[in-house]
């Protein structure tokens, strides 16, 4: 793979990490549907600012995890925040100052009033750390048509197709470019045989329909589906259940589809057939993972440890890749307006440096941002896809996801 070419924007971020400081944070006048705002902010320049925010919505429940995986109520956002210090970084240099409007609404508010409060504010940047269903909701606002809202949160494939939007982009790897990712491994090693696991969530669901797919694509052969439904007690153990559950079908691999976490991580180890475990446990696709430290993104890594007191995820890399596009795009046209930056993010002139070891980019007929897929075990990273092998007749990185001539999307 490629190594990335040191820009002046790379540069001017590892030259001056130290110098430019989180600012004290200052309200935003909202209406009462977002309890918490605040902004990042130094002076800004006049003339040169960019505004930008972040939107998240509480979950009416938290989903259940074990004592030692304890949720994160500021994943996401403390990626933005990281991406506004580097963006500032730079800014000294091209005298542009960037700031982020942080929108947290309760569980039984209202996302759609919020934004419309951002609108109110001139804020046409917005992060988007909510479901589906929602990001379609704001999407589809007249008053957000100019806009560019920016999906860090969402894998659902139907964003990308028949449910996309011209005022959408996403910095999330969606399920196709998950699922294409691990298919491409699991061909490499030969492990043509699945035995397909899926929970009884929608997510699930929906993510075992890309698993489907990728399967076909990359000649695969899904040798048996089981949904998991069980529940564990004294008498019910995953040591006396899984080896049961998993007996059939001769099959090369495990494909456990868990979205939620909660039963994934039984399987390694406990399988009838000594067979290895991949999808949402074992080996997982992902677009961030902890022990990622190549082309540089050790550094990432450390800084953001330091800002936030824990490793970065996988929303949090997909806020900061969204607030460093902006950032990028903002040095590379020496513009701050967003006619000019939205135009400039969505051509063939725009590229990321996004630690992975490869440019960055925008599909221009979905608004999927270009991105490795990294594969990684719990404490080790395994590959980074695409595959070495796997060929594009214009960027490799089209061979995760939708290729432009598979793709649903109508803007």
């Amino acid at each position: 793979m490629t190594r990335f070419p040191i820009t002046l924007t790379s540069l001017a971020i590892l030259v001056c990490l130290g110098v430019a400081e989180a600012a004290s944070k200052k309200p935003v006048t909202a209406k009462p549907s977002s309890v918490s705002q605040s902004a990042e902010a130094q002076k800004p320049v006049a003339g040169k600012s960019v505004a930008l925010a972040y939107l998240h919505q509480l979950p009416a429940t938290f989903p259940t995890r074990p004592y030692f995986d304890p949720y994160a109520l500021d994943e996401g956002l403390q990626g933005a925040r990281l991406g506004i210090k580097d963006n500032n970084t730079t800014g000294q240099f091209t005298r542009q100052f960037f700031s982020l409007t942080e929108v947290q609404v309760p569980a039984d508010g209202d996302p759609l009033e919020a934004l419309k409060t951002l609108i109110a504010n001139g804020i046409r940047f917005v992060l988007l750390d909510l479901p589906a269903d929602r990001i379609l909701e704001l999407a589809d606002l007249p008053e957000a048509r100019d806009m560019l809202l920016m999906n860090v949160a969402s894998p659902e494939d139907r964003l990308r197709a028949a449910d996309c939007r011209r005022n959408l982009a996403h910095l999330i790897p969606s399920h196709a470019m998950r699922s294409d990712a691990l298919a491409q491994y699991l061909a490499k090693k030969r492990w043509a045989k699945w035995l397909l696991v899926i929970g009884n969530t929608a997510e699930d669901k929906l993510y075992a329909a890309a698993m489907r797919q990728s399967a076909r694509k990359f000649g695969a052969k899904i040798v048996a589906e089981k949904t998991w439904d069980h529940q564990f007690d004294d008498r019910r153990t995953p040591e006396s259940e899984v080896p049961v559950f998993t007996q059939g079908e001769d099959h090369d691999v495990v494909v456990v589809i868990d979205q939620s976490g909660v039963f994934a991580d039984v399987f390694p180890y406990r399988t009838w057939q000594p067979r290895p475990v991949t999808g949402d446990a074992g080996l997982v696709p992902t677009a961030w993972h902890r022990t990622h430290e190549a082309w540089g993104a050790l550094q990432l890594q450390n800084r953001f440890h330091e800002q936030a007191a824990r490793g970065m995820k996988e929303r949090d890399y997909a806020a900061w890749l969204a607030v460093r596009s902006v950032g990028e795009a903002a040095t590379r046209t020496n513009s701050t307006g967003f006619e000019e930056l939205r135009g400039f993010l969505f051509g063939d002139a725009f590229s990321l440096a996004g630690f992975k070891g490869v440019p960055l980019s925008f599909r221009a007929w979905d608004h999927q941002l270009r991105q490795p897929v990294l594969l990684a075990a719990d404490r080790s990273l395994v590959a980074v896809a695409p595959i070495e092998g796997y060929l594009h007749p214009r960027n490799e990185l089209d061979t995760l996801g939708y290729d432009q001539a598979e793709s649903l999307c109508k803007f």
